[in-house]
């Protein structure tokens, strides 16, 4: 493999991480590859910090309630967008509390409402469940001023890994079929958008670089996507016609590939794009903020390029 840079301090938590005793993600069953993720993030991640609103709520949803959690800065709110957040995890691990600190820090951050969604995972509830939850949950927030407190006028779609996914699908789905308000940005963050055969960064980071090969292959064993649909393989879709977006993506995740081409896609389609890559560090750092500090300035310079976007679209409304 062709040596790549890595900063020091991702270097040190994967020399943490690499060196514990025990079964890896996927060596056990769903429930204690969640719990494992859990202890990870606990031991990684920063405090939530303060924030005016910290809620949860349940949102209608093709099979029962979606557990959901609200973040804000601020107690009161005018008119304004908000923030639909996808969790990562494979479709199989990860929850709102994982995600917490980094919805916090983003509502603070962006000055905006955020609204995590806690989809249906599987081996439990098989593809294509998460992609029906989260459509319903966005279409919910685009049209439930009333539950949320404020006129809500445009929504902001974002998520990691398997969230990134979820982001992009949701964001089709309500390109083809509208909700109340438009999407008016997507922020997928690493994202999951192809098959996982024949990319560099699979081959160059397969192993020792946080996410792996295995555990890829647990995940899409337990959520069965069919790759011949949008929501299994949105790269081989049509991209016009979607809001501006910013791509983020990681110069040592296996899935780094797949997101550059993803935004490559996204220019050929017409669609104003941009590309922000965290240089030396790994799939899953915008929750290791605390294990790998200079994550902080990756979550920063995500985040600023939303709000550069953001300035953008209003500019032009």
């Amino acid at each position: 493999m062709t040596d790549h840079f890595i900063r020091a301090d991702t270097k040190a938590f994967l020399a943490f991480l690499n060196s514990q005793p025990g079964p890896k993600t996927h060596e056990v069953p769903p429930p204690e590859a969640r719990e494992m993720l859990r202890m990870v993030c606990e031991l990684g991640e920063e405090p939530i910090g303060e924030l005016a609103i910290i809620r949860d709520i349940e949102i209608p949803g093709p099979d029962g309630t979606i557990p959901a959690r609200i973040f804000d800065a601020q107690e009161d709110r005018g008119a304004g967008p908000v923030m639909v957040f996808f969790h990562g995890g494979g479709f199989v691990i990860g929850d709102l509390d994982i995600y917490a600190s980094y919805c916090a820090e983003t509502a603070r951050q962006l000055d905006m409402r955020v609204i995590s969604v806690d989809y249906r995972l599987a081996p439990e509830h098989p593809f294509p469940a998460a992609s029906e939850d989260c459509a319903a949950a966005a279409r919910w927030v685009a049209s439930s001023p009333e539950a949320l407190g404020y006129e809500v006028t445009g929504l902001v779609t974002s998520g990691d890994s398997a969230g990134g996914n979820l982001t992009i699908v949701t964001t089709m789905a309500l390109r083809d079929h509208p909700a109340d308000v438009p999407v008016i940005l997507q922020h997928p963050i690493y994202p999951v958008v192809s098959d996982h055969a024949n990319w560099p960064s699979i081959r160059d980071f397969a192993q020792d670089h946080y996410l792996t090969a295995d555990s890829m292959a647990y995940f899409t064993m337990h959520y069965k996507p069919d790759m011949a649909t949008y929501q299994g393989a949105p790269l081989n879709f049509d991209q016009s016609g979607m809001p501006p977006t910013v791509v983020t993506t990681a110069s040592l995740d296996p899935l780094r590939d797949q997101g550059i081409a993803y935004f490559e896609k996204l220019k050929e389609d017409g669609v104003k794009a941009m590309h922000v890559s965290a240089e030396g560090n790994i799939h899953g750092h915008i929750t290791l903020r605390k294990a790998i500090p200079s994550s902080h300035e990756d979550v920063k310079a995500n985040l600023d390029a939303v709000k550069a976007m953001l300035a953008e679209v209003y500019a032009a409304a």
